[in-house]
Formats: structure tokens, C-alpha cells, sequence
């Protein structure tokens, strides 16, 4: 597969996968493109021992990861104030809600959701976290569970 196609198959999907993660469209490009870099750098060596959406989803995951753990060293009230997150205008108000409430989970449990948005396939969700589908399968049960009770508590 030419690295084009895959760009194009993937982004939005990655873009999406870096949204559930950060809540931030800017960075979620910012992640999604450095993604793409790695990528298209690693792709001689892919030996397809997975499905290639497998192997791109773990490598945003990781990267998505990495971004969280240098955010986490560096509080936010350590920011001067005009560096404040802007809100993503662009994005309607309940999908703004869900980035936000998906941000909140655990890190697995974003990882886990946000791929089953995409519509991977559970073995694939599976392989990329290192569960089992069976767990998946109520790992997600779970999750949506309480995304639901969160958008009841503000009235959607």
C-alpha cells in the first residue's frame, strides 16, 4: 500500500482517535500529522504481522499517550493566561461534549472507545491494548454506559 492511500484512509480516523485523547483540535492535528510522520518513516520496515489500521492506531495511541504524560509534567497554571484552550467552534455542541467526556476516562478505556467509534474491529481493539475481546466487549458495554449517564446528568 502507497503511503498516499493510507494517509488518505486513515486521517480523520487517526484525527478523531488524537481527538478522543486530548479534547484540543489543534493538537489533535499536531498528533495526528506527527502519526502520519512515523509512519511514513517506519513504513519500510511494517512486516505485516498485523492489519496496517492495527499497526497505525497503536502508533497514534502511543503517540496520544506520550502528549498526556508531558502535559501532566507541566500544569496548566503554569501557562501565562493568553494561552488559554480555545473552544472548537467548528465541532457541534454534543460532539464537543463527547470529546470532553471521553477525555475524561481513563486512558485505556479512551483508547478502547475511541477506536470502537471508528469501527475496529474488536480483535483489533483486542491486540492494540493487550485484552481480551471478551473483556473489550464489556469494557466498552461499560464505557458507554457511562458516557450516557454523563450526557442524562446534562440533559441530552
Amino acid at each position: 500500500m502507497v503511503f498516499e492511500d493510507i494517509y488518505e484512509l486513515y486521517w480523520q480516523k487517526i484525527f478523531r482517535l488524537c481527538m478522543g485523547y486530548v479534547n484540543n483540535s489543534e493538537l489533535a492535528q499536531d498528533l495526528a500529522q506527527e502519526t502520519f510522520i512515523i509512519v511514513w518513516q517506519q513504513l519500510p520496515k511494517f512486516r505485516n504481522e498485523s492489519g496496517i489500521g492495527t499497526w497505525i492506531f497503536r502508533i497514534a495511541s502511543n503517540n496520544c499517550l506520550k502528549q498526556i504524560e508531558k502535559e501532566k509534567k507541566f500544569s496548566k497554571a503554569d501557562l501565562p493566561v493568553n494561552l488559554e484552550e480555545k473552544k472548537q467552534e467548528s465541532l457541534e455542541p454534543q460532539i464537543q461534549l463527547l470529546y470532553k467526556y471521553i477525555s475524561e476516562l481513563p486512558e485505556t478505556d479512551r483508547i478502547i472507545i475511541s477506536l470502537e467509534l471508528e469501527e475496529v474491529k474488536q480483535a483489533e481493539i483486542a491486540g492494540i491494548v493487550g485484552l481480551s475481546e471478551s473483556n473489550i466487549r464489556v469494557k466498552i458495554h461499560r464505557i458507554k454506559e457511562k458516557l450516557t449517564k454523563r450526557f442524562k446528568e446534562n440533559g441530552y
